[in-house]
Formats: C-alpha cells, structure tokens, sequence
C-alpha cells in the first residue's frame, strides 16, 4: 500500500477500533499469481501472537479455503469510514480528493480443523454480534444437525506479520483547511461523512 509517514498510523488501539467496528474484511489470496478475493467477518485477537491473530470461516463450497495451506501467505483488508473533500471547503489553494481510514494485515494462514475450534470461533463471533440485539440468539440445532452445519464451512486462523494502517484525515492541511474539513462533514447529515469528522478530531488532536 502506498503510505506517506505523514497518513500512517501506528496507535494498536485506533487500529483494532477500526477492524472490530468494519469488521468485514476483504481476504485476498493469489494461487499462481491470480488474485482471488472474499469478504468475510473477521474477530482480531490483539492478544494471540506478537502482533495478534485474524479469526474467520467462509463456506466449504468457496475455492478460497484451498488457497490456504499452513503458513500461506495472504492479505486482509479493512475499510473503514471514508468521504469526499471539496476544495472548496478549504481557506487555501487545493484539489478535490478523499479522506478515508483503512488498516492492511499480512500475515500466516493456517486452517482451523478441529471442530471444537471452530465451534468456539462461532460462538465467539455470534456473541460479539449478537450483543446489541434485544434477545440474544441461540442455536437449537441437535448435535447431528450441528455436526452437519459444521461440516459446510471453513475455519482459519491467520497470524498477522506486518500491520499497515493508512488514515488519510487531511494531515497534509493547514490546520484552517482542516477544522473546515471536519465542519463541512460533520454537519452533512450523512452518516459516513460525520464518521470521518470524528475520526478526524481524535486523530488531528492539535485542531481546534
């Protein structure tokens, strides 16, 4: 990924906040150098390895699972909120471009395969989605019924090596340009476009 020092961030906990609230990644393979792509719901384990761990399942019937022999080397990608910039919003000179946050994880797969593992995977992802929901779910399937639900997906672990986040919040601004940025999408009414306005103001912490 292309990132200048002055968008990258490095904070461990602004990183797993993005990857827990865009929780949908994009797990990229490439067998014999042909690109190959899923889009999965993915827990990240800060605390399993030195620089944490990728859990996800996919559907037996999805190639990709085959990609993924131990220690095959793949790339997962989170986008979080992004929005479009006016130059017109600026005091100064300047051209139409876009603020956006998005974290890059290589790392080491492995498939998960046993079914206690991925048993507890699941359970672990519909707790964590569940819990805003008024009556949490719950399975009732019998055991013959959970052995064959079980058998149509795919567990895997990925253990990241390298970490890279781009949050591109309008840095390369004067601070003026950048207190304008944030008023003029804080104030859209978009939801999209106020995400990015808070981002901002966490990130640009000397605007004020």
């Amino acid at each position: 990924m292309y990132l200048p020092e002055h968008f990258s961030e490095t904070s461990p906990d602004r990183i797993a906040a993005l990857i827990a609230d865009h929780s949908l990644g994009m797990l990229v393979t490439a067998p014999s150098g042909l690109p190959f792509a899923s889009h999965l719901p993915f827990l990240f384990d800060q605390a399993a390895g030195p620089k944490g761990t990728l859990l996800a399942h996919m559907a037996r019937a999805n190639e990709q699972w085959q990609h993924l022999s131990a220690g095959s080397e793949v790339l997962v990608v989170f986008q979080g909120p992004h929005a479009y910039v006016s130059p017109t919003w600026y005091a100064s000179t300047g051209v139409p471009t876009w603020n956006y946050a998005v974290v890059h994880l290589r790392g080491k797969a492995r498939l998960i395969e046993s079914g206690q593992e991925l048993e507890t995977l699941l359970k672990r992802l519909t707790q964590i989605h569940e819990a805003h929901q008024p009556s949490l779910w719950q399975p009732e399937q019998d055991e013959a019924r959970r052995a064959q639900l079980l058998g149509m997906i795919v567990g895997c672990a990925i253990e990241v090596t390298q970490i890279q986040a781009k949050f591109k919040l309008s840095q390369n601004r004067p601070p003026a340009d950048q207190r304008n940025v944030m008023a003029h999408l804080g104030a859209s009414g978009n939801a999209a476009e106020a995400a990015v306005a808070q981002l901002m103001a966490e990130v640009l912490k000397n605007v004020e």
